[in-house]
């Protein structure tokens, strides 16, 4: 559906702006006055990492007046792969400190402002009050249901875009003239069925993908020009070089913009999302080990049985010596291999895996079963210093 422009125009354009974007000038459904709008234009990225990245370097081009930064993270060696507007000498430089100094060396008529700290319930309403539209380049559940609800809530249009290993998605959700991201996504997924892209990886041309075209879709609701996607989602294959586009209908029960919403101020996020199961947060109270006291065992020659229950791809990159490879996914399957007379330790990368691996052996009687606090990352940092992280 065509919307009308979101921001008024500005009074004019410097001879230095005229020249900057001539070649969006040129375009008879931009031209003076479009410009003039992304010149008048207030967008909030959350985020500065792999949809991030892109999309302020491209709204920073495209001319669009103020941009806002939220992050809280800071540069690390394994986001350079797809994060594209931090460099090597920005390791260990805050992430939105980092993409200022980029936009700035793109476009230095682009006013930036940065929010250095994390987004969540007590600050997004103020936060968001600041910007006309938001583009969302998040990676977990839990912030993408705060940003949707604070812009249900406060009228506002925002940008979606999602990733994961070849896949990409993006969206419009404005509650005031289609869906919004609960209408087409009621639950968050139970904890640990979707993989992070930390634990399951992702292309890193794909964020360009995606955020571009986060990009070309704020542009169009800034300016009211062809056809934003509002009310449809695009679904990209890049492994099939496939495009396609779903329509998303709003939910008239959806507990945010339904006609009866459930869902009337902010929630914990956190919570309704969660990180692990609450069967694997019981299971893992009394039974979590640290890196350092798997490694006192193994020096202490007690009898154990180690499982690693990550992926093939990840036992590659590192592994914990001793261990055997189960991915999480074929445990259920592979519990009669299970040594019955002494205990079986579990880990993944984080934690969060053989938290939900735990479960399930205490469930299958393995009373003595325990997981390890961290995973192989904190065997990495803590234990083997010079094991390499990804």
């Amino acid at each position: 559906m065509s919307l009308p422009p979101l921001v008024e125009p500005a009074a004019e354009l410097t001879p230095q702006e005229i020249r900057r974007y001539s070649r969006h000038l040129i375009i008879p459904d931009v031209a003076m006055d479009g410009q003039k709008r992304l010149k008048n234009a207030k967008v909030l990225c959350v985020g500065a990492g792999g949809l991030g990245s892109p999309a302020l370097m491209y709204l920073a081009a495209a001319g669009v007046g103020t941009l806002g930064i939220i992050d809280f993270d800071v540069v690390d060696e394994s986001n350079l792969q797809r994060q594209v507007i931090h460099g090597q000498s920005d390791v260990g430089t805050p992430k939105a400190v980092s993409a200022k100094n980029s936009v700035a060396e793109i476009n230095p008529l682009v006013q930036v402002n940065l929010h250095q700290e994390r987004l969540d319930s007590s600050n997004v309403m103020d936060i968001f009050s600041q910007y006309d539209l938001i583009v969302d380049g998040t990676d977990n559940f839990a912030t993408r249901y705060l940003v949707n609800d604070a812009c249900v809530m406060l009228n506002k249009p925002y940008v979606w875009g999602s990733i994961y290993r070849f896949d990409g998605q993006a969206s419009v959700f404005w509650s005031e003239h289609g869906p919004c991201y609960r209408c087409l996504y009621p639950e968050p997924p139970p904890p640990g069925m979707v993989p992070s892209c930390a634990e399951g990886g992702v292309l890193g041309v794909l964020c360009a993908s995606i955020g571009s075209i986060q990009v070309n879709e704020a542009i169009k609701v800034l300016t009211g020009i062809g056809e934003p996607l509002v009310g449809r989602l695009m679904i990209y294959d890049a492994l099939e070089m496939t495009y396609r586009s779903v329509k998303v209908r709003k939910d008239p029960e959806c507990a945010i913009c339904g006609k009866n919403p459930t869902v009337t101020e902010l929630i914990d996020y956190e919570a309704f999302c969660g990180t692990v199961s609450d069967e694997a947060a019981e299971a893992a109270a009394d039974a979590t080990i640290t890196a350092a006291e798997l490694k006192a065992m193994q020096d202490n020659g007690e009898s154990f049985y180690l499982v690693d229950v990550r992926e093939p791809a990840e036992w590659e990159i590192i592994s914990i010596p001793g261990a055997v490879l189960i991915p999480k996914g074929e445990v259920a399957g592979k519990l009669s291999e299970l040594p019955q007379d002494k205990p079986v330790v579990l880990y993944c990368k984080s934690g969060v895996r053989s938290a939900e691996s735990l479960a399930l052996l205490k469930n299958a009687g393995f009373a003595d079963a325990k997981h390890v606090q961290g995973g192989v990352t904190a065997w990495s940092t803590q234990v083997l210093k010079e094991e390499p992280l990804y």
